[in-house]
């Protein structure tokens, strides 16, 4: 199933260079506290992106990793970046003046659990300047990247760990420190993510600047590409190597591609760590020979430090913590559900807790690290005072800070005033710009053909693909903006006073998959397939939504949406069948994957003209959607 996207923007390195150094300065100039460490957090994550997008536009243009001065200063400067988060969690998120070994922060936690730093034994004048030192290698390293030759542009990977999967730096900070590993240990991160990630690693150890190697081929069979050189040079060190990446996933293959090559070198099991992203072995697609390396090697997961740390972090928004956090990640939420539980892909949801502080219940989801959230935030702003929204307390290291809103879930049958609020919702936001183009229709429209061939056969995916739109003649007609693209049943509370309210608003729109911000037809689609608009309502739906985004919506679009959005949610719910964690879900997920099914057959049995055609979505007699 084609489901997930990888996405990828383009950039100008000294302009990504410039942006993180600046955010950097900001940082070290700030005051003691989390929004510090977060800036510090999210100049590092930046100058990872720019060693990762620099290393791989070497690689492409020789198709093998190499060494280069290019790189080595590229992650000399991204050493220096992960020095200062380092130091900023030892101090407890103290400012430097403070000392390196200084107490707290009022407020402060103490760095990922560990035990509180004594009082301070290192003079202020010297804590002042050994963080003066630190700016000026930061500086330095700088100064010689931006000396080199770089390219006009490249192109910069979202590293995924840090935009979903709640993924802390200061985890691998942690989980070095507690290794048996020290400066004589070779660090080999994997990019994406792997690059700021052995960064850290190397940080904690006192080791030398990490290699970035960029596995490649079949995600379940990757291989590396290496230069003669630099695998000479790699598999001559003498001494133990930590491998870093936030895998494994499905196949584990990327860290294999690792293990592979030194195994054929002759290094010895005991001398090879490998950082992974958790502590579970390799997902099924993974060979028998890789499970027999992975067996073989010592892995230090990082810790979760989210439960411990968020009370702390967010205390300035929330006032004091009464309990600790509960977790509600995994669909653990559906406890507080109002009625039957919903379906949920595990895997793929967000990190959430609710916490009780100040006299109430709270809502803490996990939003992303480093700038996006902020931006994010910033432009969801008026839908959560206009109460599409929940209200938004704040934002602090990637975490979103919501009261918690007892509510009931919207009515079985949605009346022309619901489906109207609605509507001026997904209006709004589509008036909101588009950081980047989503998925063109192109892409939606092979998605469409592969998924449905996989779910229903042959036969289906033919009768789709006879349908033959205009690709050119749509992507000329939509208009990107900052969509939901996610409007189930269950993503919605009603208030007491009968309006709706869109409860995980903030980023399904940059979500890891391969959709992205689309027009309001998507969103359209979606609310008409999820709510089982039809008549009146829909009707009422569409024209609030085009009232509120003060344009018209194509309805050629809206028919090429249609088989689209249940295409891409039937591959979403089969993939998560496949993981299921226990019978009942899996039987929940299947009952939802049979609804799209169904709908996805009618619509090509119709060859693709529903009664959105007629600003209509009539529910066939006798079904139930």
């Amino acid at each position: 199933m084609l489901v997930y996207g990888d996405a990828s923007r383009e950039e100008d390195p000294r302009a990504t260079l410039a942006g993180a150094l600046a955010c950097h300065a900001g940082a070290m100039s700030a005051p003691a506290g989390i929004r510090r460490h977060a800036a510090l957090v999210a100049a590092f994550i930046a100058l990872g992106a720019l060693a990762q997008g620099l290393a791989d536009a070497e690689f492409e243009h020789r198709g093998q990793d190499a060494d280069s001065p290019v790189q080595d200063a590229a992650l000399r400067l991204l050493a220096a970046a992960a020095e200062s988060v380092l130091a900023s969690w030892q101090r407890g998120l103290a400012a430097p003046a403070a000392g390196p070994a200084a107490e707290p922060a009022a407020g402060a936690a103490a760095p990922c659990g560990d035990p509180p730093p004594a009082r301070p034994t290192v003079e202020p004048a010297r804590a002042a300047a050994a963080a003066t030192e630190r700016r000026t290698d930061t500086l330095g390293a700088a100064a010689a990247l931006a000396r080199l030759p770089l390219p006009p542009s490249i192109r910069i990977k979202r590293a995924e760990g840090f935009a979903h999967y709640a993924l802390y730096p200061e985890s691998y900070l942690l989980a070095a420190r507690r290794s048996s590993l020290g400066r004589d240990t070779a660090v080999i991160g994997l990019r994406s993510i792997g690059a700021p990630l052995a960064a850290l690693v190397a940080a904690a150890l006192g080791a030398p600047p990490p290699v970035t190697l960029r596995p490649i081929g079949h995600p379940f069979r990757r291989s590396l590409a290496l230069a003669p050189a630099l695998a000479a040079r790699l598999t001559a060190h003498p001494g133990p190597f930590a491998i870093v990446d936030e895998g494994p996933g499905l196949s584990g293959s990327s860290i294999a591609a690792v293990l592979r090559l030194l195994d054929q070198a002759g290094v010895a099991p005991t001398r090879i760590h490998v950082f992974p992203g958790h502590d579970g072995p390799p997902g099924p697609q993974a060979s028998p020979a890789d499970r027999a390396l992975w067996s073989r090697i010592t892995r230090h997961p990082p810790p979760d430090i989210l439960p411990a740390h968020l009370p702390a972090w967010i205390a300035d928004l929330t006032g004091p913590a009464e309990a600790p956090p509960r977790d509600l990640s995994a669909g653990a939420w559906r406890a507080l559900h109002h009625g039957p539980p919903p379906p949920t892909h595990a895997q793929q949801e967000r990190r959430k807790f609710l916490l009780r502080a100040g006299g109430r219940d709270w809502l803490l989801k996990f939003a992303g690290l480093g700038a996006a959230p902020e931006h994010r935030l910033a432009q969801l702003q008026p839908l959560s005072q206009s109460g599409h929204i929940p209200p938004i307390a704040g934002l602090r290291h990637g975490v979103l800070v919501q009261p918690w809103l007892e509510a009931a879930p919207l009515p079985r049958r949605l009346t022309p005033d619901l489906a109207r609020r609605i509507g001026h919702y997904l209006g709004l936001r589509a008036r909101l710009p588009a950081p980047s183009p989503g998925a063109s229709p192109e892409t939606l429209w092979h998605m469409a053909c592969h998924n449905t061939a996989e779910a229903l056969g042959p036969a289906a995916a033919d009768a789709l693909r006879r349908h033959n739109p205009d690709l050119a003649a749509l992507a000329r007609r939509i208009r990107p903006g900052l969509t939901d693209n996610r409007l189930h049943r269950w993503e919605w509370l009603h208030r007491p006073d009968g309006t709706p309210c869109k409860t995980d608003a903030l980023d399904h729109h940059a979500a890891h998959d391969l959709v992205g911000c689309q027009d309001l037809g998507w969103d359209i689609a979606g609310a008409a397939i999820e709510l089982a608009l039809r008549g009146d309502a829909l009707d009422a739906l569409i024209a609030a939504a085009e009232h509120a985004a003060g344009r018209h919506v194509s309805r050629t679009l809206l028919r090429f949406y249609l088989p689209c959005y249940l295409a891409f949610q039937l591959g979403h719910w089969r993939m998560a069948e496949d993981v299921a964690p226990t019978p009942d879900e899996a039987a929940r997920i299947r009952r939802l994957a049979r609804r799209y099914a169904r709908l996805l057959r009618i619509v090509i049995a119709q060859a693709c003209r529903p009664a959105l055609a007629r600003a209509r979505c009539r529910r066939p007699q006798g079904k139930r959607p």
